[in-house]
C-alpha cells in the first residue's frame, strides 16, 4: 500500500495557504492563549456510502472557562465545502442506512441519545432515561442500541430508576462519609461510590424514540462495561448479525487494582444468557473485540505479561466455533490500538506509536504483513466506509484535521481547514528529529525544536522536555499540555529525548526501563543532551531548564539530586517525590508493582534503589513544583513532600496548587496560568526576562 506522508507534507502545506497571504511581520510567535483558543476536532465517522463526515469540535468558551463540544458534519462528495456545525453534542454515529445521524447531549440536564436527520431538520431527543448514558453503538439492522450506563449492581430489579432513587437520596442525606470494602473505587480522578458501568440493550421504535424497558445485558457481571476510566464503544460491538455482543471488562475481584486481566466476553443481544469468558486462558490484558463479517471470527488485542500495563498489544484471531485463537501478526514490533475491518474482511486498520510518531496501519490478516498508510504526524482517529478512509491528522505545527483517501492509501487529500486563518497568523519553531547511541549500544531518538523566528549564528536557551508514562514517547503532535511550540514561541530551543521505555521503538525497548527508572533512562537523557549540544551549535547550554511531568516529574526529582549541574531550573508537575508512599497512595498498584519487581513490602530495596526522596541533601537548583487536589496517579502529598523539603533547605521554589484540576490540567483559564507560570520561571533563571 501507498505511504501517505508525501501527501500529507503537501495538505500541510496547504492547510496554511488557504488562509489570505500575510507577511512575515504579521505573524506572532505561538503563545498559551493560541493554544487554549484552538478549535479541536475529532471522532471522525464516515457514513456507509462515505459521502458524509460526521466529526466533534472543541472550541473554547474562554469567559464561561470551559470547553464546548459540537456535532458537525461536511459532503465529502464535493470539494470545498464548508462544514456544517449540527448540535451541540459528542459521539456521532450513523444508523446503516445512513439516514439518520445519533449523537449524544446534555442539553435536556443530562446525557441522552439524540437523532438528526443526514439531510437536515432539527436534533430530536431520542432517549429519556432516569441516567446518563456515556457511550452506545447502534446495531446492525439499525434497529438496537447498546448503551452503557452506571448503576448499582444490587439494584437488581429496575437498576436505572432504582439507581436514581438512591443517588437523589444521597443528595438528601447530611451525612457524607462513605465505606469501601476494596480497593479502586479511588481511580485517576473520581470515586465511583459503589456504581458500575453496565451495558443495556434498547429497542429503537418506528418513531426513532427509544423504548424505555432495556435488556441488562451484564446483569450480574460485577465489572465496568466499557473498563473506566477511559472505556468506549470500542470496548464493545455487535456480531453482524446482531444476535450477540462482545465486550472487554475485568471483573471485579480483591485484586483488582493489582490485577491487568482484562477479558473479552460474549453475551446473546437478548440476553438470554449470562456472560460467557472467551479469554479466561489469559491472565494479561484482552481489549477491543471485533467480529469478521461472516461472524466466524474474533479479533481482539492481547498481550502475555499480566499486570503490565505496557506490554505489546498482539493482534489475535479467536474461530469462535472452536475457540481456537492465533497471533495475526506475529512478527510486528508494534502495540496495535484499536481496530477496524475492511470491507472484504481481509485487512485490519489500526493506529499505533511508531518513531515518534502515531502512524496508521494495514495488516493483511493472511500474513500479518503491516503496510503503512499514514506515517508522520499523530492519527488520532480513522473510520472505513465504502473504501473510503477518514483520518483525524495532526503534527507539531497543526492541530486535528480530518483527510481523506481510498482505503488503499491513494486520493489523499484535505477535507477539512479549521484553525486556518489562526494558524497563517502564528510563528512556528521549526524542527528535526536526531539520533545518537544511547544506553547498551542501543539508537535512541530524540527531537530539537528552534525557537519561532529564529535568527541564525544566535544561541538561544534551551527548554529540556522529560516525558511521562514511563512507557510514553515525545510524539509528532499538536500537544494541549505539553506542546514544545508554546516554549519556541517564548523564545526558546526545546530538546526532548525518546530514552530507553519510550512506545514505538519496539517492545524490548520499552521493557527497559521496568525496575530502571533511575538509571537507563538518565543515561539516555545525558547522552542525548550531549549529543544535542554537539550537533545544534544555536542551544545555549549554560542556560537551559529540565521540565517534566508524571514520570518525567519523577525524572526531574532525580535529577535534581543525581544531575544538576547542567541546569538553572527544574519545572515539576506531578511528580513522584518518594517511590515508597507512592506505592501505597496510588490508585492503580499493577503499575507500581510490575515496574518494581513486587510490592514495596516484599521488595522494599527495589523502591530505595531510585527514591528521589533520599537524594534530597543534595538539591540545590531552583525548582516550581505543580500538583493537583484530584490527582490519584499521583496524589498531591508526593507534591507537597518536595515542596516541603525545597523550602527547608532554603532553595528557590514556587508551589502552584490546583485545587480543581486531576493528573491533567484542562480548565481554560487553569491551562493558561499553568502556561504563564512555568513560562514566567525558566524565562527568569535563564535570564530571558
Amino acid at each position: 500500500m501507498k505511504s501517505l506522508l508525501p501527501a500529507l507534507l503537501c495538505s500541510a502545506l496547504l492547510l496554511t495557504s488557504t488562509a489570505p497571504a500575510m507577511a512575515a511581520t504579521d505573524t506572532h510567535p505561538f503563545g498559551p492563549k493560541d493554544l487554549v483558543m484552538m478549535s479541536r476536532v475529532g471522532d471522525p465517522q464516515l457514513s456507509p456510502d462515505a459521502n458524509l463526515a460526521a466529526f466533534t469540535v472543541r472550541a473554547t468558551d474562554f469567559k464561561a472557562n470551559k470547553g464546548v463540544t459540537s456535532v458537525w458534519t461536511i459532503d465529502l462528495t464535493e470539494a470545498n465545502v464548508e462544514p456544517q456545525k449540527r448540535a451541540a453534542g459528542f459521539a456521532p454515529r450513523w444508523s446503516p442506512d445512513g439516514k439518520t445521524l445519533y449523537f449524544l447531549s446534555g442539553k435536556s440536564g443530562q446525557v441522552a441519545l439524540w437523532r438528526i436527520g443526514a439531510d437536515g431538520g432539527n436534533p430530536v431527543q431520542a432517549s429519556k432515561l432516569p441516567l446518563a448514558i456515556h457511550s452506545y453503538e447502534i446495531s446492525p439492522d439499525g434497529r438496537h442500541v447498546l448503551l452503557s450506563m452506571r448503576v448499582f449492581m444490587d439494584c437488581k430489579d429496575k437498576p436505572l430508576s432504582c439507581t436514581r432513587e438512591r443517588l437523589d437520596e444521597r443528595k438528601e442525606n447530611k451525612a457524607t462519609g462513605r465505606i469501601y470494602t476494596h480497593l479502586l473505587e479511588r481511580h485517576w480522578d473520581h470515586w465511583t461510590f459503589g456504581r458500575r458501568a453496565q451495558l443495556f440493550l434498547g429497542t429503537l421504535n418506528d418513531d426513532g424514540k427509544l423504548n424505555p424497558n432495556l435488556v441488562w445485558l451484564t446483569k450480574g457481571l460485577d465489572a465496568n462495561v466499557p473498563p473506566r476510566p477511559w472505556g468506549g464503544d470500542s470496548n464493545y460491538s455487535f456480531s453482524p448479525d446482531g444476535k450477540t455482543v462482545y465486550f472487554d471488562t475485568k471483573a471485579q475481584t480483591p485484586a483488582n487494582a493489582w490485577s491487568t486481566n482484562y477479558d473479552v466476553y460474549s453475551v446473546p443481544a437478548d440476553g438470554s444468557k449470562p456472560p460467557r469468558n472467551l479469554t479466561a486462558s489469559n491472565q494479561a490484558w484482552d481489549s477491543s473485540p471485533i467480529v469478521s463479517h461472516d461472524g466466524k471470527t474474533l479479533y481482539y488485542l492481547a498481550m502475555a505479561t499480566p499486570r503490565f500495563e505496557a506490554d505489546r498489544f498482539a493482534i489475535m484471531a479467536m474461530d469462535l466455533a472452536s475457540g481456537e485463537t492465533r497471533e495475526v501478526d506475529p512478527d510486528w514490533d508494534r502495540s496495535a490500538g484499536a481496530l477496524q475491518l475492511s470491507a472484504d474482511g481481509q485487512t485490519l486498520y489500526t493506529a499505533v506509536s511508531n518513531l515518534g510518531n502515531v502512524s496508521l496501519f494495514a495488516v493483511d490478516i493472511a500474513s500479518g504483513k503491516a503496510s503503512e498508510l499514514v506515517g508522520k504526524g499523530k492519527v488520532s482517529g480513522f473510520s472505513l466506509a465504502d473504501g473510503k478512509l477518514l483520518v483525524a491528522h495532526e503534527n507539531f505545527k497543526h492541530p486535528t484535521d480530518l483527510y481523506l483517501a481510498n482505503a488503499d492509501g491513494e486520493g489523499y487529500h484535505q477535507a477539512t481547514h479549521f484553525n486556518a486563518e489562526r494558524l497563517a497568523q502564528i510563528a512556528f519553531g521549526d524542527y528535526e528529529w536526531f539520533t545518537f547511541t544511547g544506553w547498551n549500544g542501543d539508537t535512541v531518538h530524540g527531537y530539537v525544536m528552534k525557537p519561532a523566528n529564529y535568527e541564525p549564528g544566535k544561541k538561544y536557551p534551551v527548554a529540556f522536555l522529560v516525558h511521562g508514562g514511563p512507557q510514553g514517547a515525545w510524539t509528532n503532535e499538536f500537544h494541549y499540555r505539553w506542546n514544545p511550540e508554546v516554549y519556541a514561541g517564548a523564545g526558546f530551543a526545546v530538546v526532548a529525548i525518546n530514552f530507553h521505555g519510550s512506545v514505538g521503538y519496539g517492545q524490548a525497548f520499552t521493557d527497559s526501563i521496568s525496575q530502571h527508572w533511575g538509571d537507563r533512562p538518565l543515561e539516555d537523557l545525558k547522552k542525548g543532551w550531549a549529543a544535542a549540544l554537539a550537533k545544534f551549535d544555536f542551544l545555549d547550554g549554560s542556560r537551559a531548564c529540565a521540565l517534566g511531568a508524571s514520570y518525567g516529574g519523577y525524572m526531574v526529582y532525580w535529577m535534581a539530586g543525581v544531575w544538576n549541574k547542567p541546569w538553572k531550573c527544574f519545572v515539576d508537575h506531578d511528580g513522584v517525590f518518594d517511590t515508597r508512599m507512592m506505592y501505597y497512595a496510588t490508585d492503580e498498584l499493577w503499575f507500581e508493582e510490575h515496574e518494581n519487581g513486587g510490592p514495596q513490602f516484599e521488595v522494599p530495596e527495589n523502591y530505595e534503589e531510585f527514591n528521589p526522596l533520599n537524594h534530597v541533601k543534595d538539591w540545590r537548583v531552583p525548582m516550581l513544583v505543580i500538583h493537583s487536589r484530584f490527582d490519584f496517579r499521583i496524589p498531591q502529598s508526593q507534591g507537597l513532600g518536595a515542596f516541603t523539603a525545597l523550602q527547608r533547605q532554603g532553595i528557590p521554589s514556587k508551589l502552584l496548587y490546583f485545587p480543581d484540576e486531576s493528573h491533567w490540567v484542562s480548565k481554560p483559564h487553569n491551562s493558561l496560568q499553568w502556561h504563564h507560570v512555568v513560562l514566567g520561571w525558566i524565562e527568569r533563571w535563564t535570564g530571558q526576562q
